[in-house]
């Protein structure tokens, strides 16, 4: 190592000094994209993304009658893909709202294009969409009597 201006010690790599701080921008890099693929490598977390990739806003309730799972399960899912930040929330009461976060991700519409394009079609996806849409319509039924 030698010193490189009054502050810095950077290695050196033959005749050049190394500048550390750009390994460190590849690996936070390295690590975010690596938890947006453990985040869709999850069958629920992918049936939600389905849900919600179409760009709708969906509210938990909404989200647990399409996948018939109980409200801690679709909470938690919900919960790590927020913090991955494939989704965003939003709170109207006591009710908790969720969409696709389009410009929280780098390529992030690329990925949401792909994942469109991978699930459309997908027995589970199509009988998941069925069940949300069949709910919405009940829903709106019931708010308006």
């Amino acid at each position: 190592m030698r010193l490189q201006g009054a502050l810095m010690f950077l290695p050196m790599v033959g005749n050049f000094a190394v500048d550390i701080s750009a390994y460190a921008d590849i690996f936070i890099f390295m690590k975010a994209t690596a938890q947006i693929f453990k985040a869709l490598s999850d069958e629920t977390r992918l049936r939600i993304m389905a849900l919600l990739v179409g760009g709708q806003e969906l509210c938990v309730c909404d989200i647990m009658a399409a996948l018939d799972l109980p409200q801690s399960t679709v909470s938690r899912h919900l919960s790590y893909l927020r913090n991955t930040g494939l989704v965003d929330d939003r709170r109207q009461g006591i009710w908790m709202y969720y969409r696709i976060s389009r410009e929280r991700i780098e390529h992030g519409a690329t990925l949401f294009d792909l994942l469109t394009a991978m699930l459309s079609g997908q027995e589970q996806v199509v009988e998941d969409q069925r069940l949300l849409k069949a709910h919405l319509a009940a829903k709106e039924q019931n708010a308006c009597s």
